[in-house]
């Protein structure tokens, strides 16, 4: 998970649900001020669940299956250069993919900022296009569920 894990909703919530799965790792990147909560880690260590915490990107990457990219929220910061200082620190493009597998994949919860490029787009490790349209289709088929249509 790369990113704001700090104040990003997707990622508390992933984090806790990947729980509930045999043999994952989680590897927590992002600038110190914007890290992972420890009520979070907390949660996810008492289910035996491997994390490291690291402010490298090129140390995790060649090592991962699934990148979860998450925006750092502009509107979170009460100092302005507090946010200025932390807003580029990862940028996923096709540079920096150069060293990841060729079989993994990259996620994000959207909207995206500067995080990803769109030059990145068109690569076929780019799912967050896809993520995006299946959780569509899922959001109908809960409101039809609870709207009584199913």
């Amino acid at each position: 998970m790369l990113g704001d894990l700090k104040y990003g909703r997707t990622v508390h919530s992933l984090a806790r649900l990947l729980t509930r799965f045999e043999d994952i790792r989680l590897h927590y990147v992002s600038p110190e001020i914007l890290r992972m909560p420890k009520e979070v880690m907390e949660e996810v260590a008492a289910r035996k669940v491997s994390q490291i915490e690291d402010e490298s990107l090129a140390k995790a990457l060649p090592e991962t299956d699934v990148l979860y990219v998450t925006r750092v929220q502009k509107e979170r910061f009460e100092d302005p250069a507090a946010y200025e200082k932390v807003k580029g620190a990862y940028v996923i493009d096709p540079a920096v993919m150069k060293t990841a597998k060729q079989d993994m994949i990259v996620m994000h919860p959207l909207p995206r900022v500067t995080e990803i490029s769109m030059e990145f787009d068109d690569d076929p490790r780019a799912a967050y296009f896809r993520q995006m349209e299946y959780g569509l289709y899922v959001r109908m088929a809960l409101l039809a569920i609870v709207l009584g249509k199913a």
